[in-house]
């Protein structure tokens, strides 16, 4: 996430639509020794910075594929001193020049690059034992958690904690993403509305300040520095190491799909079904998100395979017959010393008086860590098959319950199907108060009732 040091920290604006900035041609970038202050020649950490052709092009992209900036310089860290040496010298500099961290890229306007700055790799961290790894321990206060560098996956971070039969309880629907990068930017996903987001469960973290300075902070230490820095877009530090909440794990996971052809029963099942919400009540979901299915091919999409093949005709002359069938897709999950038949006895009383259509619900049960890593099949064809690194503009916004009818009639229908501008998923999901707002640039006024998390993700 892109910062510039120094100066007052600020929120960037994603959603720009400067043309300028769309798919600028690569082209050969000048030696950073030319770009950056000489002085910083002089440093220890010199030789971990790269300008080659192979270090400049990553560090030029992301997800997004849209946006093109040229950095002078990739660090590649052997420790977060020099992560920290790097942020003190460019604080100190008479000529200022923008730092960004890199973990892998997710984002997709651009904000992880540096313009003829220095980029960070932080996932150099992992190939050094001077980085913070994965460790769980435990205490009278806060139970299990993990301590985890900000460079880690948290792919890495599910099965380093799987090993002692606890998990994170938040996660986002794709895992190969760092932790620093997902705390970043909040980590929403489908438990966001029982366990809040990621930025929730976080007990701790070492962040390297605007000064270059190694700060713990925590809800009772250096208090402000921790919330502006979680869902803070980097713009406050770099996330060093993270101290995240751990819960027993569970192994199994019952996963429902339910299908809708009225906008409005389907807003009103999920609002019913995020109700009950406590984080120890047994008989409250464990997952709750919402997709379009829409007239342009498979009821199935790159995201997951789950509908039978033997189900798929009567699916898709379904949506063919109404244009835009809404999807509840929901999960619980349990453990091996759980009784298959009360889980099922639970999701029955649950789902008893929703008003999905008749004969189409299906459920699926499988393995917790299939479910979570559930995405990961679907990148992996798309790679082999050269479909991968396409631009990916995508769009998330914060819709409250009262306007959502509103989203729908007018975007979904009459932008989304009436113009047929997707080819991806279109993901909504129900959050309440669950996002809490002691976290400034998360905060969300006035929406203390329900509202709706819209995913627009456009794949060219």
């Amino acid at each position: 996430m892109a910062a510039n040091f120094p100066t007052t920290p600020y929120l960037i604006v994603i959603f720009s639509t400067y043309i300028s900035h769309l798919m600028l041609t690569l082209g050969n970038p000048n030696p950073w020794t030319i770009l950056l202050p000489t002085k910083l020649q002089t440093l220890q950490i010199a030789n971990r910075l790269r300008d080659d052709p192979d270090a400049i092009k990553l560090a030029s992209s992301d997800y997004g594929n849209i946006v093109r900036e040229i950095p002078a310089a990739v660090l590649y860290p052997s420790s977060v001193n020099d992560i920290a040496s790097l942020i003190k010298f460019a604080h100190s500099s008479s000529t200022p020049f923008t730092i960004a961290a890199r973990g892998q890229g997710h984002s997709v306007r651009g904000q992880a690059m540096a313009r003829n700055g220095v980029v960070v790799d932080m996932t150099s961290l992992k190939n050094h034992r001077n980085g913070y790894g994965i460790t769980v321990s435990w205490s009278p206060s806060m139970g299990f958690y993990a301590d985890v560098g900000g460079e880690q996956l948290w792919v890495d971070v599910l099965h380093a904690t799987l090993e002692h039969g606890l998990a994170p309880v938040s996660w986002t629907d794709y895992l190969y993403v760092t932790v620093g990068g997902t705390l970043s930017n909040a980590g929403i996903g489908g438990q966001t509305f029982r366990y809040g987001p990621q930025i929730s469960n976080v007990y701790e973290m070492d962040v390297i300040n605007g000064k270059g300075d190694f700060v713990t902070c925590s809800p009772q230490k250096s208090t402000k520095l921790f919330h502006a820095v979680l869902g803070g877009l980097g713009q406050f530090g770099i996330i060093a190491r993270a101290r995240i909440a751990l819960e027993p794990s569970p192994t199994r996971v019952k996963w429902v799909r339910m299908l809708y052809n009225d906008f409005s029963a389907f807003a009103r099942d999920q609002e019913l079904l995020i109700s009950i919400n406590g984080r120890k009540q047994k008989n409250a979901l464990d997952y709750l998100e919402g997709l379009l299915l829409m007239d342009q091919g498979p009821p199935d999409n790159w995201r997951s395979s789950f509908f039978p093949l033997s189900d798929h005709s009567r699916i898709i002359s379904l949506v063919t017959k109404h244009g835009i069938i809404y999807c509840l897709e929901v999960a619980k999950f349990y453990d091996d010393r759980s009784i298959n038949s009360s889980v099922d006895k639970v999701l029955q009383n649950m789902f008893e008086g929703l008003s999905f259509i008749p004969g189409y619900k299906f459920e699926k049960d499988i393995s917790y860590v299939d479910f979570l890593n559930r995405v990961r099949s679907g990148e992996l064809k798309l790679q082999s098959q050269g479909l991968w690194d396409v631009p990916h503009p995508w769009l998330n916004l914060f819709v409250p319950k009262s306007q959502i009818s509103d989203f729908n009639s007018g975007v979904f229908k009459d932008i989304v199907f009436n113009l047929n501008i997707t080819t991806g998923p279109v993901l909504f999901e129900l959050n309440g108060p669950k996002i809490q707002l002691e976290y400034p640039l998360m905060a969300i006024e006035n929406f203390l009732d329900a509202i709706f998390l819209v995913k627009l993700l456009l794949l060219t």
